[in-house]
């Protein structure tokens, strides 16, 4: 297969150059449009300057690119005459025209056009949450899944915490040894659940350490309330003038975001050329709101926003979700057309270039340039904020604060021990860390330092 192919170009190459082989170097037009032709430098990149420099090694001709004047494609002006691309190959000033060229009736009748080399649609984009369909799970669509993993490791630590304090502050548990322990670790998760209910579940803690840690999380907890019925509300709200919008009838029945295209382009004309009584509709709509925009860049600014649906060529916008996260193209694409290379009428490059082509996209070059120009690069910004669910870093001030309480509380149980345990030790004649050291067995051991204790007074007796 790779023989046959290999000969097929050489003829290819051959027959080309019968027409080339003494005439001058061919003269190229195209438009900056990214990812097909960008400016690097004083020199010329991207997918079509690719495709230029493989079918020139394969078809053995020299070229010299420029730019088009007036920045067009191609359409008829108000005088009858052509713009654009188009209007350079047909006056003569270009010899090929290698751009995003869509292949249009009324081109192919005034210019030869290739096979194309890229197959494309007519789609539309719009930001995430604005397409977004409301989910079963729309409870927890006010939180990110990192907040709430963030709030259930923060319930955790604080049940502990409480736990801790609990056992540890003499003022929660006197006597150990007499003495039953109210905070015990399933009670501690209790009680704060209460709290995030905003109702109290007794008994409530007595001790300095262990208000201050409750008083922490009932703060913790009223702040992340708020947020929470907060942001329900903004994604109910949200949801409610945002029904799912998938296709280009959902586009069509509703009014509560706008969208257009580039005027004058070849998508414009699609609409409003369309017999179809819904493309006629969206045509309809766009000139009655006059929501068409000058250019690419406005209608994916405009689509960013929000509030704004672009509709465009469906491989110029699978670039623009590469690079912009926040953005979404819709699964619908209509009117397939394709990407063409003009050249003047009864050209006999286009019969090679055709074929050149073809043998591109059965050795997949074509794949691989596509692969290469459209590879995703989302900026890490787009990344994080891709929907209006709060995330860990929006609520961090929250969290540490929490931490702080809970760090404070902890600290103020370990001293209201201590200072039991110096006082015991001051009666008792003993050293401060022997009584620390035997509290905290009596209050986490197994009552072992107690009957330890017992014994030398037993051996007196």
């Amino acid at each position: 297969m790779k023989g046959f192919t290999a000969f097929l170009l050489c003829v290819a190459a051959i027959s080309v150059g019968t027409v080339t082989a003494d005439a001058k170097e061919l003269s190229i037009t195209t438009i900056k449009e990214d990812p097909y032709t960008m400016s690097r430098g004083s020199e010329l990149e991207g997918f079509c300057m690719d495709l230029l420099a493989e079918l020139s090694k394969n078809l053995g001709f020299k070229y010299k690119v420029h730019l088009v004047k007036d920045n067009r494609y191609g359409t008829i002006n108000a005088s009858g005459n052509w713009t654009g691309m188009i209007g350079e190959i047909i006056r003569g000033e270009a010899d090929l025209a290698v751009a995003p060229l869509t292949l249009t009736a009324i081109r192919e009748q005034q210019v030869e056009m290739t096979t194309p080399f890229m197959q494309t649609g007519i789609s539309f984009i719009l930001r995430k949450d604005v397409a977004s369909e409301e989910s079963t799970l729309s409870l927890l669509a006010p939180f990110s899944t990192n907040m709430w993993v963030g709030i259930l490791v923060a319930f955790l630590l604080t049940g502990l915490c409480i736990f801790l304090v609990g056992r540890i502050s003499p003022s929660e548990w006197a006597e150990p040894d007499t003495e039953e322990h109210s905070f015990t670790l399933l009670h501690s998760f209790w009680y704060i659940t209460g709290a995030l209910t905003l109702q109290g579940a007794g008994p409530h803690p007595k001790g300095l350490s262990g208000r201050v840690v409750s008083a922490i999380w009932w703060l913790f907890a009223l702040m992340l309330l708020a947020c929470y019925f907060g942001n329900f509300n903004s994604v109910l709200h949200s949801n409610s003038k945002h029904s799912s919008i998938r296709t280009f009838e959902d586009l069509a029945n509703q009014d509560v975001i706008d969208y257009g295209t580039v005027e004058s382009g070849s998508t414009m004309f699609f609409f409003k050329n369309s017999q179809n009584s819904l493309y006629q509709r969206i045509y309809q709509n766009m000139e009655r709101k006059k929501s068409f925009v000058s250019n690419m860049e406005e209608g994916l600014r405009r689509a960013q926003e929000g509030n704004f649906a672009f509709i465009g060529e469906s491989v110029s916008l699978d670039l623009a979700v590469a690079r912009y996260c926040r953005l979404v193209r819709s699964e619908s694409v209509v009117g397939m057309r394709g990407y063409s290379i003009a050249a003047p009428l009864g050209s006999s490059l286009v019969k090679n270039l055709t074929v050149a082509i073809l043998m591109l996209s059965e050795s997949g070059t074509l794949t691989f340039l596509r692969e290469k120009w459209w590879a995703s690069s989302c900026l890490g910004a787009d990344r994080v904020h891709t929907s209006e669910a709060l995330q860990p870093n929006d609520l961090r001030s929250l969290f540490l604060l929490l931490g702080l309480g809970l760090g404070v509380g902890l600290l103020l149980a370990l001293l209201e021990l201590l200072s039991r345990a110096r006082n015991q030790a001051k009666d008792g004649k003993k050293s401060c860390c022997s009584e620390l050291t035997a509290e905290l067995n009596r209050r986490f051991g197994s009552g072992e330092a107690s009957t330890e204790q017992d014994s030398p007074d037993k051996s007196k007796a």
